[in-house]
């Protein structure tokens, strides 16, 4: 291992292929030196080749060397002259960084522009090892320390001469000469990722293995390093490399306040989320459904235009905290279209919440039409154009301009068919090259690709709603109504036919506002009632909105909603809602039961010679 070498031994500047520049100096000041901005090279920002030429400051260096001699001898006197008795600075020169890092994408290449900027590398384990296979010069931080690894490497930055280069205050003489006494020299800039916990989680890693990647020295240095933000730099992400960088190359090798204390909020950030999702693994283990103190993390996918209306700001974050891998919205890549909208992503969430009840592998290809987050348009179809086809005919007038969602890949066939409305967004597992192409010519249409289906079980996770002072938390309502477990309260019992097609209509249901009543046949919905305040009123809607359709399309009166089934999301507390829809030719329902006159809609149901089963879970939607 290296022995440790203060920073003011090593040669001030390497160049890089791109020579630095000077700059004008301010009147009375000395010339401001320049180095290369990574942003303005052709190739990524931090990935950088270097040459290394013969300095021109071959006296300074050697002068450098020498200091370097004495300060070996006496490191107490190079810590205290390391910082300057004065204000904390607007900028703050980079000599001295600890880097510590789980991801290693683009590590070499920063870590070349540092050294090659004279900064010294402190490092640890497996990121010291990857610098030193890329011939970087670096300080184990045990041998700065003087103590070991230990623990499995349990125990490797929990040190006072890494806590104290970090949270010294330069500008403070009781700090300076406290980290003098015991030979701290400050860290100037921290470059810190944490364990993947995150991945750990969502991959289904055993509880120990869960465990064992909660990070500690990690977190501790962030926080110390954001807490010091006047004096020091924190980096936490890859993502901050470039800009980083850029402020470096602009200012001397050295950073300002503002750039500091961005990061350090972002590093807070950073790790409240990193601490909400260890709380939720942990209280998982130990079965807290509902623990005293929740914590709920996101991160920034998008700044958005406004929100639901042009007077309200919005943004888009996607969850980090949850430790789950699934596929939705928030994971989708979106491969076309303009940038999607609050409404957009409301009402996309909607359809694929939809459409995602719907198995491909036993239910077949599956289509959903949203408009204004209620479904206009569901449907089975032997194909995906098939189920595309079927599922506009619910309602076309109230598909234009909405959302379509799909269960299987779109191929040719329904990209040509989808090609011939006018959406916002189709959202579906994946498209075929050929669907792309023909979708390609809808410029404006969002295409959202998720790569598969969410898993579909008890724990599909919590949903939030926010209230005045505090906000809701409820687990996803994953209630399924089976063949099974249906109970038939009527003296006639469903067909197969109406049996399946009951099924159908009560997964549909559950994602229409309430009160909701659905009409369906033969695997379509045919008729939708959606967010009534009474249940009589969204009967004769739906009823009225079958009827009006069926007449656009030139159907013989009532022929849609004649011989169809009919889920109602909650149960009739009158006998009136279930008139309704058999006046309209319903044969069969499907509700939760449980109305103080259950009886009376059963007397009503039996009269009509209609067939009602109970499903004994309520799926209101609000």
């Amino acid at each position: 291992m290296a022995a440790f070498v203060p920073a003011t031994a090593l040669p001030t500047r390497r160049s890089l292929a791109v020579r630095a520049t000077t700059t004008a100096a301010p009147a009375g000041g000395a010339a401001r030196r320049r180095l290369p901005r990574p942003g303005r090279r052709a190739a990524p920002p931090v990935v950088m080749t270097s040459t290394n030429p013969p300095s021109s400051d071959a006296p300074a260096a050697a002068a450098a060397a020498a200091a370097a001699a004495a300060a070996a001898a006496t490191p107490s006197a190079d810590a205290a002259a390391a910082f300057p008795d004065a204000p904390a600075p607007t900028m703050v020169r980079i000599r001295r960084a600890l880097l510590s890092v789980s991801d290693k994408t683009s590590l070499v290449g920063m870590a070349t522009y540092l050294s090659e900027n004279g900064v010294e590398l402190l490092s640890t384990g497996g990121t010291a090892a990857a610098l030193r296979a890329a011939d970087l010069p670096v300080v184990d931080v045990a041998d700065y320390t003087g103590f070991p690894e230990m623990l499995d490497g349990r125990v490797k930055t929990l040190h006072p001469k890494v806590h104290g280069g970090l949270l010294g205050m330069r500008d403070s003489t009781d700090h300076v000469d406290a980290m003098a006494a015991a030979d701290i020299l400050p860290i100037d800039l921290v470059i810190v990722n944490l364990y993947p916990f995150g991945e750990t989680v969502a991959r289904g890693a055993p509880w120990a293995e869960c465990v064992e990647n909660v990070d500690i020295g990690g977190p501790a240095m962030v926080r110390a390093a954001a807490k010091n933000h006047s004096h020091v730099t924190v980096v936490t992400d890859v993502g901050q490399y470039a800009a980083v960088m850029n402020e470096l190359a602009d200012n001397d090798c050295s950073t300002g306040s503002r750039l500091r204390l961005r990061l350090a909020a972002e590093a807070y950030s950073a790790m409240a989320a990193y601490d909400a999702a260890v709380a939720r693994r942990f209280h998982a283990q130990a079965g807290t459904a509902f623990p005293p103190v929740v914590t709920w993390a996101g991160s920034l996918k998008q700044t958005l235009r406004y929100g639901e209306n042009p007077h309200q700001t919005a943004a888009f974050y996607a969850d980090v905290s949850s430790g789950r891998a699934t596929r939705g919205v928030a994971s989708a890549e979106q491969i076309q279209g303009k940038e999607l909208s609050y409404n957009n992503i409301s009402d996309t969430d909607a359809a694929w919440a939809l459409v995602t009840e719907f198995d491909p592998a036993t239910d077949g290809p599956v289509a959903v039409v949203v408009k204004h987050a209620n479904p206009c348009g569901v449907a089975t179809g032997e194909t995906a154009e098939a189920a595309f086809t079927r599922a506009l005919a619910c309602d076309p007038l109230s598909a234009f301009g909405g959302i379509i969602a799909l269960n299987v890949t779109v191929d040719k066939a329904a990209a040509e068919a989808i090609a011939g409305l006018f959406a916002e967004v189709l959202i579906a597992p994946d498209v075929s090259g050929a669907a792309a192409e023909v979708l390609a010519k809808k410029k404006n249409l969002r295409v959202l690709l998720t790569g598969g289906l969410p898993p579909r079980d008890a724990a599909a996770g919590l949903l939030l709603k926010s209230v005045s002072g505090g906000f809701l938390l409820q687990g996803a309502d994953v209630a399924v109504a089976t063949a099974d477990s249906v109970r038939v309260v009527t003296k006639r019992a469903p067909t197969e036919a109406e049996l399946r097609d009951l099924l159908f209509a009560n997964r549909i249901v559950k994602h229409v506002k309430s009160n909701a009543i659905l009409f369906a046949r033969d695997g379509r919905a045919v008729g939708t009632g959606a967010g009534q305040m009474s249940r009589v009123d969204a009967a004769r809607i739906a009823a009225w909105k079958a009827a009006e359709t069926g007449r656009a399309a030139g159907e013989a009166e009532g022929a849609r909603t004649a011989g169809s089934v009919v889920a109602s999301d909650a149960f009739f507390p009158f006998p009136d809602g279930l008139v309704a829809v058999a006046d309209a030719g319903a044969t069969a329902v499907i509700q939760p039961g449980g109305s103080k006159r259950d009886a009376e809609v059963i007397a009503a149901a039996d009269e009509r010679g209609m067939a009602m089963v109970f499903c004994d879970f309520r799926t209101f939607k609000h």
